[in-house]
């Protein structure tokens, strides 16, 4: 049976991206995008655009839902514009989702219960879902209080509500320190270190400064049959090699990767670049 997939990037250039999700198609601002649009009749389609020109604009948000609901990779979320123009979903992160279901679904047959998935810096829940439906047991943080709000209902939508996923609002390195002084353990990490943000309270974070210490934190919060942790990152500079190295210095033995996220769309549309990632796996999947 054929997953319902709502997502398309169809197509990319002059530094914007066009992409549809459901029956909604939007072009936003893309830097990495610098060549010329594949498809430049396509464009004409879009039911909305955002720019930064002046400030932060959409032209055409009037004629868009107050928010509207897409499925993909199997996961039911709910979209709405923002006035940074972003709409409750990173594209770009679907293939890890993918990945991390298989990744728990393998765990839980090869241990016998359910892997304990934590997701940091989560946003509005994606990977949590995805671990979720795979079956596993779910803990997601977020800073912000409007974004766990968001994830909450995301697993409503899914019929998660009732699944024991934890949804917290806290600073990721006060949390961590907590769970350490507590004992408590993950199977699995997933970690999104913002640029630049703030915690609950106003803490302040920043990536080059804060990101060895928060790893080093993830590390005592392992259990002793870790699965994986995955970083990713936004931030120009922090390379694939970056973030494996990163990894590797803290996570030691294992089996590491790293690549670019991409945004896919179909045969004739470019993969469009949109970050990077870094896995470590305590030993070799077959996923």
């Amino acid at each position: 049976m054929q997953i319902q997939d709502d997502y398309e990037l169809l197509d990319s250039g002059n530094g914007q991206k066009l992409e549809r999700f459901g029956t909604v198609i939007l072009a936003r601002p893309c830097a990495q995008a610098v060549w010329e649009p594949s498809q430049p009749e396509l464009w004409e389609s879009a039911s909305a655009t955002f720019d930064r020109k002046d400030g932060l604009n959409w032209h055409g948000r009037a004629r868009l839902p107050e928010e509207w609901i897409v499925t993909v990779r199997g996961v039911r979320m709910r979209l709405s514009t923002t006035d940074f123009g972003h709409l409750g979903i990173f594209p770009e992160t679907l293939d890890l989702w993918q990945w991390i279901a298989g990744a728990v679904r393998q765990g839980a047959a090869a241990h016998g219960e359910a892997p304990r998935f934590l997701n940091l810096f989560a946003y509005s829940g994606g990977a949590t879902l995805a671990a979720a439906l795979a079956g596993a047991q779910c803990c997601h943080l977020d800073a912000s209080k409007g974004m766990v709000e968001w994830a909450r209902g995301n697993a409503a939508l899914n019929g998660l509500e009732d699944s024991g996923t934890r949804f917290i609002v806290d600073d990721v390195s006060a949390f961590l320190k907590r769970e350490v002084r507590r004992g408590r353990k993950y199977d699995c990490v997933l970690l999104d270190p913002p640029s630049f943000g703030r915690g609950k309270r106003g803490e302040l974070y920043k990536v080059e400064k804060n990101v060895q210490e928060t790893l080093d934190l993830v590390r005592q919060v392992l259990s002793d049959t870790p699965l994986f942790v995955i970083l990713t990152s936004h931030t120009p500079g922090f390379s694939p090699i970056v973030l494996r190295n990163l990894l590797e210095q803290t996570f030691g033995k294992g089996t590491l990767a790293c690549g670019e996220m991409l945004l896919h769309g179909g045969q004739e549309v470019l993969d469009l670049p949109s970050g990077t990632w870094g896995r470590w796996e305590a030993n070799r999947s077959q996923i």
